[in-house]
């Protein structure tokens, strides 16, 4: 990528947004950060970034709700990679309203701006949850797509949305959608997390379905696709799948951490964390295939034995008394 161009990151102080600013400051670019105000101050993860990539960086506070804080943040560059959402899947439950505010509501407050601004670049954060219970594996862009819950339906509603800006006004749109991403730094809501924070306290795994599968991609991977898009013209236009085509149930993620740990696994069912009936997803499994025929990504951890690899590195992480001491292993975190 042309370090001649400004690149918003949106969600920059996420789980992937802020593995994605650093990598991008490592490799030259200029990076606007945007994150959500607050009146901490805080830039969230990107807080505990290296100082010369904080240094590198410029962090602007606002909120993608509010269409002229947006505009003004996507004022003077030319790539915009918006990741900024709503992720929990359980708090949709609980507050849908905020996801059509922030997840559709500002995904169009981030097309207009772009549309006006004429930025050369957007890519368009989507999910695997998009697609509900595979109806044929692996699952290709062409899928069916099915809200099972709140926050799927709002996810589809923003991929259309972007895609709608591409057709109608010819905005450089490309739709990413990666399958469930893990790794350092990821919030306790997510399972994997979940799973290593409370085997690392020595408690028993609680836990809601652990039969689903699902297609877990290393942040890593993750972040490599977002630029390779973000620098391929035949992507524009498109909707394209990361993930690595390996599924596996929750349970058998949750023994294979437990033994990358070394301790002794006790699943425990937690009635409060199973969804809602009809609203689990049961099975995901990616097709990459177009990812590698338009900008030749394919995963680097992959396969079992890629998973178990990319566990390892989120555990060492974990493993910090540091790192550990943000999490609550005695709450559960919708």
């Amino acid at each position: 990528m042309s370090t001649n161009r400004r690149i918003l990151v949106t969600g920059a102080d996420g789980f992937i947004g802020s593995h994605l600013v650093e990598t991008l400051v490592r490799g030259g670019q200029r990076v606007r950060a945007f994150v959500l105000y607050n009146s901490f101050n805080s830039w969230g993860w990107l807080d505990h970034s290296p100082s010369d990539i904080r240094a590198a960086l410029e962090v602007v506070a606002g909120d993608i709700r509010d269409p002229h804080g947006i505009h003004n943040a996507i004022h003077g560059c030319e790539v915009v990679l918006h990741l900024a959402s709503l992720v929990a899947i359980p708090f949709s439950y609980h507050s849908p309203d905020a996801y059509v505010d922030t997840n559709i509501r500002g995904t169009l407050n981030v097309l207009q701006a772009a549309r006006e601004l004429g930025v050369s670049r957007l890519v368009h954060t989507s999910t695997s949850e998009v697609y509900g219970t595979a109806r044929y594996v692996p699952i290709d862009e062409e899928h069916p797509l099915i809200g099972q819950s709140p926050y799927a339906a709002t996810k589809i509603g923003a991929d259309q949305l972007a895609l709608s800006f591409h057709r109608s006004f010819g905005l450089p749109v490309t739709v990413l959608r990666p399958f469930n991403t893990y790794g350092p730094r990821q919030s306790a809501r997510a399972v994997i997390p979940a799973i290593i924070v409370q085997l690392l306290s020595g408690r028993p795994v609680r836990l809601g379905a652990t039969h689903p599968t699902r297609d877990f991609s290393f942040i890593h991977d993750t972040v490599r696709g977002f630029i390779a898009a973000a620098t391929s013209q035949k992507a524009v236009g498109e909707v394209i799948n990361l993930g690595t085509g390996f599924e596996i149930s929750v349970g058998d993620v949750a023994r294979l951490i437990a033994d990358i740990v070394g301790s002794d696994l006790l699943l425990e069912s937690d009635p409060g964390r199973i969804r809602p009936k009809g609203s689990e997803v049961e099975r995901l499994c990616a097709s990459n295939a177009k990812a590698a025929k338009l900008f030749d990504w394919t995963p680097t951890y992959k396969g079992l034995d890629g998973l178990r690899r990319g566990l390892e590195e989120t555990i060492d992480w974990f493993r910090d008394p540091d790192n550990l001491g943000a999490y609550k292993a005695d709450l559960y975190n919708i």
